[in-house]
């Protein structure tokens, strides 16, 4: 059994490398995407008892219990915010199933399910109520306002009551988890607003519609009446099964400028590095990227089938996605994959880690490596989880307002656990001296616009110059070099990638593939690793040396750190089993993903 969890991820203020008293905002660290008991599948693969307060207590860096192995674990370094994003489908039913609730007991289906646990178990209860979802075919007497308001108000207060305005911020979310044909077209949603305002509202779900057009219109018709806003995150478009950045809407006809406005109306962000694996990019779509292949996981979620993503791998991952943006902008006059990146869990024990030494599984079920083999989600099992990931935000204040305002503006970024503090500028205007400041943020905003934003018709004879600083991890390892990913358009419309290693670590020059290595110290018989290569800050002025001033283009980051310890290697040791026999990398390169900058002529 895993030991006592102390690791997290340091707070904001811990890193010198930046100048607090000069940047307008800082870096606050979160995660958008934890599941607790209140989800049916959290409840049904062990974790019965971490509720939303037990989430965020956690978060905060206060001891609770694990609600699978009952020891008691608690983070080091807590959290700066939350979304505690319960499943709307059937939310809290295998609580009232289990407790033989009175509510149940007015309907034959409420009664059928009672019967079920008693004789089959909790995972035949789920799986029986999950599948109506899936078949389009809801049970309509669970979904009454008598059995739904109770358990969004738990929801509801327990953020409240943990809100801390300064300190720790609490949003009010949920997750929208359409799943056509097992594709997974699922997203987090969360309010500005608190709990007078969100009571007025029950969370959409896909029991309401599985078509996000439908979706979009519930969001504007329920901030209309409420005046509430929202952020909707779109995740794991891996298993989208060629859905999520697909260039037709849900009834097959191409993306229209209206529906691009929309979506970006409410999906500002997209989640690209979770538990189920990693959306940046796949070896398929981006064979001159050494660094693509990293946390491939291709299950779609289908229930009760054998089926695989499709080979569709443009419309799953996030680099091609805003490339196709940048092709129907051409054709439409608007973008609807012009999104931030974020990293987040989807844990669904309640607890938010994402620390590969200390990794806790998606479920309460893989949360030891007893049971590392088990299937936890349709056709993978605990091996197969990745250790992540992370959502860093820039914003003035820890507050529900201003964290809010910065996913708006897209001035957020992705780690896959590690908290590497990262900026991207981008201007016309930039010099190799402002790499030297001490103020370089201020710099940064002064001269241009931070990731997120937009650049636009560049003078004659200029290209774009990015201001761009990494930092590592105080308490992790060094980093590796810093990339550039840039997306555009040719004179055909035709989108095209490179990727530029723009900083490198111990003054190595870059020489495209045959640049050499920054090397492995990891240990394989104890997992620990030396920073002893690589350097603890990268900082740099990049110059575009491709650019055409009359071509779309996007622009983000990709920092990688040294080579570490995947968290499977060391419950292989752990279980005194060959590393190499679970069929994934002993060691990895953690990275973060910035925001994209857009150029538009």
């Amino acid at each position: 059994m895993k030991k006592q969890l102390l690791a997290s991820l340091m707070a904001a203020a811990s890193c010198s490398a930046f100048n607090a008293s000069a940047t307008p905002t800082q870096v606050y660290w979160g995660d958008t995407h934890l599941h607790t008991s209140y989800s049916g599948d959290a409840f049904a693969m062990g974790d019965e008892t971490a509720d939303p307060d037990t989430a965020y207590r956690f978060a905060k860096g206060q001891p609770v219990i694990h609600p699978y192995s009952r020891v008691r674990v608690q983070l080091e370094r807590p959290l700066d915010f939350l979304v505690v994003a319960d499943h709307a489908e059937y939310m809290g039913l295998m609580q009232l199933v289990r407790d033989k609730s009175p509510l149940l007991e007015k309907s034959d289906i409420g009664k059928q399910l009672v019967q079920m646990w008693d004789e089959k178990g909790s995972k035949a209860v789920y799986y029986n109520a999950a599948g109506s979802i899936v078949k389009g075919a809801p049970y309509e007497e669970l979904l009454t306002q008598a059995i739904r308001q109770p358990i969004w108000d738990k929801i509801i207060d327990a953020a409240e009551t943990n809100n801390e305005p300064g300190t720790f911020t609490t949003f009010i979310g949920w997750e929208w988890s359409s799943m056509p044909g097992g594709a997974n077209l699922h997203r987090v949603v969360f309010t500005d607003k608190g709990g007078e305002t969100a009571k007025q509202f029950l969370p959409y779900s896909s029991a309401d519609s599985d078509r996000p057009e439908d979706f979009w219109a519930w969001l504007d018709q329920t901030s209309s009446e409420t005046g509430a806003d929202f952020v909707a995150i779109p995740h794991n478009a891996n298993i989208s099964n060629g859905l999520m950045f697909n260039d037709v809407d849900s009834n097959g006809h191409p993306i229209s400028a209206s529906y691009a406005r929309t979506r970006m109306r409410w999906e500002p962000v997209a989640e690209v590095t979770q538990i189920k694996g990693d959306s940046e990019t796949h070896p398929e779509l981006s064979p001159d990227d050494e660094f693509a292949d990293f946390e491939t996981f291709e299950h779609v979620m289908a229930f009760n089938s054998e089926a695989d993503a499709q080979s569709d791998q443009v419309s799953n991952y996030a680099r091609s996605g805003l490339k196709r943006g940048l092709e129907i902008e051409q054709q439409t006059g608007a973008n609807p994959f012009k999104f931030g990146m974020i990293g987040s869990t989807d844990s669904h024990t309640g607890l938010s880690t994402a620390s590969e030494p200390n990794f806790w599984g998606k479920f309460g079920l893989d949360s030891i490596p007893e049971n590392m083999d088990q299937e936890t989600t349709p056709h993978a099992d605990g091996w197969s989880m990745s250790a992540a990931g992370m959502v860093a935000v820039w914003a003035e204040n820890n507050t529900r307002e201003d964290i809010f305002a910065a996913f708006k503006r897209k001035e957020v970024y992705a780690t896959t656990g590690p908290r590497m503090q990262v900026r991207l500028f981008g201007g016309f205007d930039f010099d190799a001296a402002d790499a030297q400041q001490n103020d370089l943020a201020e710099v940064g905003y002064r001269k241009g616009v931070p990731m997120g934003g937009d650049l636009t018709k560049a003078e004659e004879g200029k290209a774009p110059s990015f201001l761009i600083q990494a930092v590592k991890d105080p308490e992790g390892a060094n980093l590796d070099r810093i990339q550039v990913v840039k997306g555009w358009l040719d004179a055909d419309g035709k989108s095209h990638e490179k990727v530029y290693n723009v900083a490198l670590s111990e003054g190595r020059k870059d020489r495209g593939k045959d640049t050499r290595p920054v090397g492995n110290t990891v240990d394989l018989e104890t997992g620990h690793y030396q920073n002893s290569i690589g350097d603890a800050e990268l900082v740099t002025v990049w110059q575009d040396p491709d650019f055409d001033a009359n071509q779309r283009a996007f622009y983000y980051l990709r920092v990688l750190q040294i080579p570490t310890a995947r968290h499977t290697m060391l419950d292989a040791v752990a279980l005194g089993r060959p590393h190499d026999e679970v069929n994934f990398p002993a060691v990895i390169q953690e990275r973060a993903y910035s925001s994209p900058i857009w150029y538009t002529p």
